[in-house]
């Protein structure tokens, strides 16, 4: 998917946040919505990657303390033609990645203990290529909108719920306000999170391809993270991260799913209606299209 499709459904989302608000009161609360909305996408910016390594538990590490690893992000960085991002450690046993920072020049790649005894050194760098690709395409940028507009949509369905729960949607019932007042209320608590969600796992899959692409072709071996996706994909499929609140908001982001369920329950069922709801493409895929890739 081109950065124009991937910028038309952020535009779709944001038009859905408005017409969230209108079913508050119109004009005026989609103007709210949208400025609430305006306002989250600026804190999202500047302190996006502070929670996400909160919420990971991730910690810097200096050179001193881990130079493979500091030597590795640094070579792939010089490679794709960008700064050295800070390196952080997650001390966990399943093996994951991800990378985060509002710009190229404020960027982190961080990465699990697990991964590094799991995966060759050639792998390993495949890792770090795929998330060096994510900051080369700018896509902490748009996932990190994504996310808070899909945020913002669904706290909207929430108050809506109350609003309903309450006896909103109440207007002139002379004009059959009232009806379709409390129509737009229902649809606001269903449809719109579900069309949030929906877009914002297209987009994440979307850029998972991108990023398996990007990476593959900055160390010039698709192979190498090819055979790492497959040994990621078969270790969290059988002992993934603890499904808590602060995981599942950050699955989007890992290199492959760190929950893991849903990745293998996919796998069994042969994707289908599942797939709609992965934060990643399957697993199988992504290393059908590294395999078959040729660089020029």
């Amino acid at each position: 998917m081109s950065w124009i499709k991937t910028f038309s459904l952020i535009i779709v989302l944001t038009v859905l946040v408005i017409l969230a608000g209108g079913a508050f009161g119109d004009m005026q609360g989609r103007i709210i919505a949208a400025i609430f909305a305006g306002l989250m996408n600026f804190i999202g910016f500047w302190f996006s990657d502070k929670l996400a390594l909160t919420m990971a538990g991730a910690k810097p590490v200096t050179e001193k303390d881990e130079p493979r690893l500091h030597a590795m992000v640094a070579d792939v960085a010089r490679m794709a033609g960008l700064s050295k991002p800070r390196v952080y450690l997650i001390n966990n046993d399943s093996p994951n990645a991800f990378a985060t920072g509002r710009s190229p020049s404020h960027s982190v790649v961080a990465v699990t203990t697990g991964i590094r005894s799991l995966l060759s050194e050639d792998e390993l760098r495949g890792v770090i290529a795929h998330e060096m690709a994510h900051i080369k395409n700018r896509d902490m940028l748009v996932m990190t909108t994504v996310a808070v507009l899909a945020g913002v949509i669904a706290f909207l369905a929430t108050m809506a719920q109350w609003s309903l729960l309450l006896g909103g949607g109440r207007r002139d019932s002379r004009e059959g306000g009232n009806a379709l007042g409390i129509v737009a209320l229902i649809a606001t608590i269903i449809l719109l999170p579900l069309m949030a969600t929906l877009i914002r796992f297209a987009i994440s899959r979307t850029r998972e391809y991108a990023a398996d692409e990007t990476g593959a072709r900055i160390i010039s071996n698709p192979h190498a993270l090819a055979a790492g996706l497959e040994k990621l994909g078969s270790f969290t499929s059988r002992k993934p991260m603890q499904a808590t609140a602060a995981n599942e908001a950050m699955a989007h982001m890992y290199i492959v799913n760190p929950l893991g369920a849903a990745e293998m329950h996919a796998k069994e069922t042969g994707g289908g209606m599942v797939n709609l709801f992965s934060t990643h493409p399957p697993i199988q895929e992504r290393v059908r299209r590294l395999r078959a890739m040729t660089l020029s």
